[in-house]
């Protein structure tokens, strides 16, 4: 039977393996010639057993212990009296061995993935007396590797990109399967790579699991991306290795190779005449099959007839042309303006030139929408002077302003009075004409900034706005006078011709040429013996003394009348007044004091004595009024009774009250206990003697019902009110009560009713009740005598 290549090759691989695990499967090891070996001896006795290692064929799947090898030593005689013992990696628990034979099994099922070899002792010992009759040796086992796992994408699956329009042959990603068996060992970890999807597109090197393009001017804007499956498999690819595979997105990215295009040849926008600068007219946008960077914009405008009214540019986030006003629209000098727009890609890839110009235009028609607008003034400031001493009535000016629409309503006029709130201008509703309603002080305001309104009249919601602004021209009206108000003094020990002050003026007015002031003594004081005055030429002037020896008991105060006259025209003038006292100064000229009365004091008698007195004399006066006050309240008549009934004692007291616990005021006993003893009270009005007689005590006074209920119903009404007063006020209601004893005073019954009552008591009630007794006693009849 003839065989292959390949089927040769396979069956030497097996031969091999089969004469590898038979010849290694026996470690029975040569007698050694040696001495016997003695445990209890010192000196080195060679080794009777030797060997390297077993080997042990992974994922054995059979029911029996799978048999590992033999150990064997030439001690033994096979009486049975050696046995052998097995520790280590895996002793007992993986391997076993047979104490009597040496054999070794494997009683579980072994990969090589998880532990490649084990590292074992065996030793022989005496089966009686348990010792060792061979050293120690150690052995591996070593675990055969079979083909049982696939090859593996640990990274995957896989995400790419690559530019679109890439030649052939462009990398666009490294795969990489790891396969877990033993690379050293057969072809079990030899992988070869294929693609099971995405060809014509792409391909993959079969060793190094490169991804490459596989077609040329792969276009993004048709399909951006794509879905590979690569397959990785052992065994060099051959029949029967086992394959894994992973997925790859590749991405097409983009690169500037389309040009923009308006979607149309030209566009027409009609935009009200009345929109703002700065507005926006209109949007337009080139399309690019592009995106990010490759599609960015730029607008400009190459041609056409509003090229200094309109301005375009590129919105970032849309990458629209944004057309934009500068310049105010006048439908009655333009009606239409016709753009000329071009749109080009920011960065032009080289490359792709040859596709054709990476720009486009179109163009862009405004029409211009009639309004109605407000009236328009000839000029946006009207400058105007008036003089302040213009008579009211007077024509300052003329403002115009005319309808710009075709219409050319009639215009009328006013002014914006909350720029005039003094009302010191009036304007011609139909002229425009500008006069004076008040008169003016420059002084006061010197430029007057005001708005004048326009509105149409058949339509007044048209308003337009012009400023006006007059500046108010100066006259001479106003006087000068002294630049503050100076504080003059003359030392006693002031020398002739000494200057003692420095005065200038000031004037409201301001003159062209600037101001001159001219300074001199009134005529009645030309020739004072005192002071002299020296006009500086220079808008100043100085005091001078005339004398020495100025004494303040003589004359302490001075008044010197200045005669001030400015360069106006015509001229104004004003007298002030100077006033210069006399103090006392030090050597330096520095005064220290100006009181006159300090010469009238007795000598020895200094300030501070002087104001020690007058504190003492304050205090002196202090304590009189304080004994005075004292003893005028001990004065007081002791017939004042502090613990006075309620009802009859007003208390005023400004502190914050203590709500229900304050009762130091008043006594709350009289509202709550209704049979409480009311002590005999003596009264202001009447003697004692009289008081006593006239006002009986009542030690006991029968409970009454009514008056109780009534305190109860008005102290539910104030817990429910809300309007009622703070807890801490108080509400006092009088009762009469009952069983009066002066009963009923009212003459109407005795008068109806004929009766005779004695009204004899009447007198002894005191002097306020002697006009009654005289009425209604005996002495009836001295009334009409």
């Amino acid at each position: 039977m003839k065989l292959g290549k390949v089927e040769l090759c396979h069956f030497l691989q097996l031969i091999a393996l089969l004469l590898c695990f038979s010849g290694m499967s026996q470690a029975e090891l040569p007698r050694s010639r040696s001495k016997p070996y003695f445990q209890s001896g010192r000196s080195r006795t060679k080794r009777s057993w030797v060997w390297n290692q077993f080997f042990v064929l992974e994922e054995y799947m059979g029911s029996d212990p799978l048999y590992v090898g033999k150990l064997h030593s030439d001690v033994d005689k096979g009486d049975g009296s050696i046995k052998y013992i097995l520790s280590g990696e895996g002793a007992s628990s993986i391997f076993i061995i047979d104490e009597n034979t040496g054999d070794i099994h494997a009683t579980k099922r072994l990969d090589r993935e998880e532990q490649a070899y084990y590292t074992l002792r065996a030793q022989a010992l005496d089966r009686l007396t348990n010792k060792p009759v061979e050293p120690e040796s150690e052995f591996v086992i070593k675990i055969q590797d079979i083909n049982d796992n696939e090859p593996k994408f640990l990274d995957g699956p896989y995400t790419a990109g690559v530019p679109e329009m890439s030649p052939v042959g462009t990398s666009v990603v490294q795969v990489t399967a790891t396969d877990a068996d033993d690379p050293t060992y057969g072809n079990s970890a030899r992988v070869v790579y294929s693609i099971l999807q995405g060809q014509p597109y792409f391909s993959v090197e079969p060793k190094t699991g490169v991804i490459k393009t596989a077609l040329p001017n792969m276009d993004r804007e048709a399909k951006d991306q794509y879905l590979l499956v690569i397959q990785a498999k052992d065994m060099v690819g051959q029949n029967g290795g086992l394959s894994g595979t992973t997925s790859v997105t590749v991405t097409l990215t983009d690169v500037n190779d389309n040009p923009p295009r308006f979607p149309r040849r030209s566009y027409q926008y009609n935009v009200p005449e009345s929109l703002p600068v700065a507005s926006v007219v209109a949007r337009i946008k080139a399309a690019d099959a592009d995106i990010g960077v490759n599609a960015e914009m730029e607008y400009k405008i190459v041609d056409g007839d509003g090229l200094g009214i309109f301005k375009i540019s590129a919105d970032k986030d849309t990458q629209e042309g944004i057309i934009t006003i500068q310049k105010e629209l006048d439908f009655e000098a333009k009606t239409s303006y016709t753009l000329r727009i071009e749109a080009a890609n920011r960065d032009a890839d080289p490359r792709f030139l040859s596709l054709g110009p990476f720009s486009d235009t179109t163009t862009v028609k405004i029409i211009v929408e009639d309004v109605d607008e407000p009236p328009v003034f000839s000029s946006p400031l009207y400058p105007m002077e008036v003089s302040e001493a213009t008579q009211v009535g007077h024509i300052i000016g003329t403002v115009a302003a005319h309808d710009p629409d075709s219409s050319n309503s009639p215009v009328r006029y006013s002014i914006d009075r909350n720029t005039d709130l003094e009302r010191y201008f009036n304007i011609d509703a139909n002229s425009g004409v500008i006069t004076t309603a008040k008169s003016l002080d420059r002084e006061t305001n010197a430029v007057h900034n005001i708005t004048v309104l326009a509105m149409e009249s058949q339509n007044p919601s048209q308003v337009g706005r012009g400023y006006v602004a007059i500046t108010i021209l100066d006259i001479n009206d106003n006087a000068p006078e002294f630049a503050m108000d100076y504080e003059t003094t003359v030392c006693e020990n002031a020398q002739p011709g000494q200057v003692i002050q420095k005065i200038s003026a000031v004037d409201k007015d301001e003159p062209s040429n600037g101001h001159q002031f001219y300074f001199s003594l009134t005529t009645d004081m030309t020739n004072n013996h005192n002071f002299s005055l020296k006009d500086n030429k220079d808008n100043t002037a100085s005091i001078l003394t005339r004398r020495n020896g100025f004494r303040r008991q003589e004359q302490s105060v001075y008044y010197l009348p200045i005669f001030i006259v400015d360069s106006g025209s015509p001229s104004l003038s004003s007298t002030n007044t100077l006033t210069i006292r006399v103090c006392d100064c030090d050597a330096d000229g520095i005064a220290q004091t100006c009181n006159a009365e300090a010469y009238v004091l007795p000598a020895g008698l200094s300030t501070g004595a002087l104001i020690a007195i007058l504190a003492c004399v304050l205090t002196l006066l202090v304590l009189i009024l304080l004994i005075v006050t004292m003893r005028r309240r001990k004065k007081e008549p002791l017939i004042f009774d502090e613990e006075r009934d309620i009802r009859e004692n007003i208390v005023r007291y400004d502190d914050e009250g203590g709500g229900e616990e304050d009762t130091e005021a008043f006594d709350m006993a009289a509202l709550r206990n209704l049979n409480a003893i009311r002590d005999s009270k003596t009264r202001r009005d009447v003697t004692p003697e009289i008081q006593f007689l006239s006002r009986p005590t009542f030690k006991n006074i029968p409970d009454n019902v009514i008056f109780r209920e009534f305190i109860w119903e008005r102290l539910k009404e104030a817990d429910v009110d809300p309007g009622a007063p703070p807890y801490d006020s108080l509400q006092t209601y009088a009762f009469e009560g009952n069983g009066s004893v002066a009963e009923s005073l009212s003459s109407l019954d005795s008068i109806s009713s004929n009766s005779d009552q004695n009204y004899d008591y009447l007198s002894d009630w005191g002097p306020r009740f002697k006009r009654l007794a005289e009425m209604y006693g005996n002495g009836q009849e001295s009334l009409y005598s």
